[in-house]
């Protein structure tokens, strides 16, 4: 499913304009990108979590010379579907 898709499903639903469901689809994945850069956690009820954790720096290996090397620092995204959106995944119910 693309971006596009979600925002024709969108507007089949509630009977928005294209613009008007185009528009709030941009808004939601803008407002989610700037929440999780600022290194906030977003929970979605009955939906699930996505969270910033930080990783930090440690000694690593090139795989192919075997040479010692430091891997960076980084932020990493991670995501955990809450127990009704996996039941509703895997044929369990889930339409509370």
């Amino acid at each position: 499913m693309t971006k596009a898709d979600i925002v024709e499903r969108i507007q089949n639903s509630t009977g928005m304009t294209k613009k008007d469901a185009g528009e709030a689809v941009e808004c939601f994945f803008d407002t989610l990108k700037a929440t999780l850069e600022s290194g906030e956690d977003i929970k979605i009820a009955r939906f699930g979590n996505f969270v910033v954790k930080s990783k930090t720096a440690r000694r690593g290996r090139n795989p192919q010379t075997g040479e010692e090397i430091t891997i960076e620092s980084r932020q990493e995204l991670t995501f955990k579907a809450r127990t009704i959106l996996r039941q509703a995944i895997n044929g369990n119910g889930g339409s509370n």
